[in-house]
């Protein structure tokens, strides 16, 4: 399945896959702790979450810590402005000296399987620009590939 970026303005990047699974299954992987860990970061890039904290509610907050090698190598934090079960996660992006973007996940059923929207809304166009040049935004058909291996497996427990 392809992953669509598009920028949709100077400070919104969006970014569109079908997934093979149903939303209340999506919505799990995002906001379940140990479902999360398994599929977000690339394996490709060698590290692991070594820490995640998620309380998805209206007002909760999250704090990832990303390790390789028993060495601490990013974090990232923030806190949910909106969660709407099944349907809808809105959070910020706290980690930067600056105002980071404020992301929406959407998951739309599809017959049997979810339309992800992930909209990325930064605070200015040069935030944009700079994230797009490091490369610093990881919406990648790997990720989306290991949700893909995750609901699979999540579907065969269910079924």
């Amino acid at each position: 399945m392809d992953t669509m970026v598009e920028r949709k303005s100077d400070r919104e990047l969006v970014v569109k896959r079908v997934v093979n699974g149903p939303p209340h299954l999506v919505f799990e992987a995002w906001t379940k702790p140990d479902l999360f860990k398994r599929w977000w970061v690339p394996k490709s890039m060698g590290m692991s979450i070594t820490s995640c904290e998620i309380d998805a509610r209206t007002g909760g907050k999250y704090h990832l810590v990303f390790g390789q090698g028993g060495a601490v190598i990013f974090e990232a934090f923030g806190k949910y402005l909106d969660v709407t079960p099944n349907s809808r996660i809105v959070w910020t992006n706290d980690e930067g000296d600056e105002a980071g973007p404020v992301t929406t996940a959407s998951f739309q059923e599809q017959n049997g399987k979810t339309l992800l929207v992930i909209s990325d809304l930064f605070p200015s166009k040069e935030a944009l620009d700079e994230a797009i040049a490091a490369e610093a935004i990881n919406w990648n058909s790997e990720t989306f590939e290991q949700l893909d291996e995750l609901l699979a497996s999540q579907a065969a427990t269910v079924g």
